[in-house]
């Protein structure tokens, strides 16, 4: 088995990206913020690929900074040239689906929260850990949580960093499913091969990039952002193909273009 701190892998076009430190929950360590950066942008780069997962090896998806990060941080009182910003998942054009499949706390949480879509474990646990520590909501997460479960559940996170398991969070809004421990993979896969195979690359993509940019938007410049995205649309090749596999009862064959 390698001793990688991040494992990348494409089949059927779903990219899976491993978080590999195992014996430490998949603790974060700068060695994994580099490796997880790259395997990210083979996955944009790479044509074959339509969705991207991200997953943890062992019990755990990532129980948030290594304890050897934070004594560092802590000592230096500055980041280090660590950037530890996850952005840039937003900006892949290509869904990006977190499977939580055991603790997902503090780091671990902001990383799922930069995903497009989370799926959880029956097993996974939840929670912030910052006022623990001494820190604020970090990295963006004042900014997403609010918009996932509201800003009194937010704030009840934040402030208690109280743990939550799978049920609560998809009662509260944080996990869009919950699937049973011993299936889990195999449900996520299956909705990621569904995006990979049924559905156009191109629309992915365009509403992708709507559903961001519209947060920032007034409903008249998104409704106008939508014109200008459905006449385009309109003349792409995975719009006559659309009609076509379902004119002709047949599964599609969209290029993304």
């Amino acid at each position: 088995m390698s001793d990688a701190p991040v494992l990348y892998s494409v089949d059927e076009r779903v990219a899976t990206i491993t978080l590999h430190r195992p014996e430490k929950l998949n603790a974060w360590t700068a060695a994994m913020d580099g490796a997880f950066r790259a395997a990210v942008r083979e996955a944009g780069e790479d044509p074959e690929v339509r969705v991207v997962v991200v997953t943890g090896a062992g019990r755990g998806f990532c129980a948030g900074a290594d304890m050897g990060l934070l004594e560092t941080l802590a000592a230096q009182g500055a980041p280090a040239g660590l950037p530890l910003q996850f952005d840039f998942l937003q900006a892949l054009p290509k869904p990006v689906i977190a499977a939580v499949n055991g603790p997902a706390v503090g780091l671990g949480l902001i990383l799922t929260l930069h995903c497009d879509l989370r799926f959880a474990s029956s097993e996974a646990r939840f929670g912030t850990a910052f006022a623990k520590r001494g820190l604020i909501a970090e990295y963006g997460m004042a900014w997403l949580l609010p918009r996932l479960i509201g800003p009194a559940n937010a704030l009840d996170l934040l402030f208690s960093a109280r743990i939550v398991d799978a049920a609560e969070a998809l009662r509260l809004g944080l996990v869009n499913q919950v699937f049973p421990a011993p299936t889990f993979l195999f449900d996520v896969m299956a909705y990621a091969r569904e995006l990979a195979t049924a559905v156009s690359p191109r629309s992915l993509a365009v509403m992708k990039r709507q559903v961001y940019e519209g947060l920032a938007q007034s409903f008249d410049e998104a409704s106008a952002v939508a014109g200008r995205e459905m006449e385009l649309s309109l003349r792409s090749e995975d719009f006559r193909e659309g009609v076509a596999h379902f004119l002709e009862k047949r599964p599609p064959s969209f290029t993304g273009r």
